[in-house]
């Protein structure tokens, strides 16, 4: 099955806002409210102001192009524990990444999959797999580091074991913990989440 990944700054250039907020409103995440009112009342803004690029996944169904999910970016500074990397990934990283003695981290400016998920309106989710769509995300990132460089992404997500299994299953490492801020809790469990890095030179 085809996939089309839309820059959703495209589709409201095109439809207008109006129009494009109609659009979105048929994306829902019961298992994830925070990806749903990310999509409904930020991604447009967030786009407008430079903050993340959203992209809208859609396949065909009945004749008809649907979403199936989305995924949004950004770039990111961030400060990686040295004891949470492996000899090898803290040799690598340093290439990129500016190493703190006195707090023994390193800082480092990295590509973020900010929000993923799939639409489970109309059963939509069924049209797509959570593998596909993560290599979707990434392939983006990709892109982007043929033209500037890199080599790693990283996302978060909450610590619950299916979904650390599942980026796990793709490449991705844990590499730490960040605190929620007080708006996210209440579209999150638990008061962090966790902190994941995948190295996409060897994640084909």
């Amino acid at each position: 099955m085809g996939y089309k990944v839309i820059k959703l700054k495209n589709i409201y250039n095109n439809l207008g806002e109006v129009e494009t907020k109609k659009i979105l409103k048929e994306f829902k995440c019961e298992l994830n409210k925070d990806v749903e009112y990310f999509l409904h009342e930020k991604a447009i803004e967030f786009s407008k102001q430079g903050i993340a690029e959203t992209f809208i996944v859609m396949s065909q169904y009945k004749r008809k192009e649907v979403i199936v999910g989305y995924f949004s970016t950004t770039n990111k500074a961030i400060n990686i524990k040295k004891m949470n990397l492996s000899a090898t990934k803290k040799k690598r990283i340093l290439k990129f990444a500016k190493y703190d003695k006195e707090y023994k981290t390193y800082s480092v400016a990295l590509p973020l999959i900010g929000q993923i998920g799939k639409n489970y309106s109309n059963g939509y989710n069924k049209l797509i797999t959570g593998d596909m769509l993560l290599k979707l995300a990434c392939n983006k990132i990709k892109i982007a580091q043929d033209v500037l460089g890199g080599r790693y992404v990283y996302l978060e997500c909450e610590d619950k074991p299916k979904l650390k299994e599942f980026y796990e299953s793709n490449g991705f490492v844990c590499f730490g913990k960040r605190n929620l801020e007080r708006d996210e809790r209440d579209k999150n469990n638990g008061d962090y989440l966790l902190q994941m890095l995948c190295d996409l030179s060897k994640n084909n």
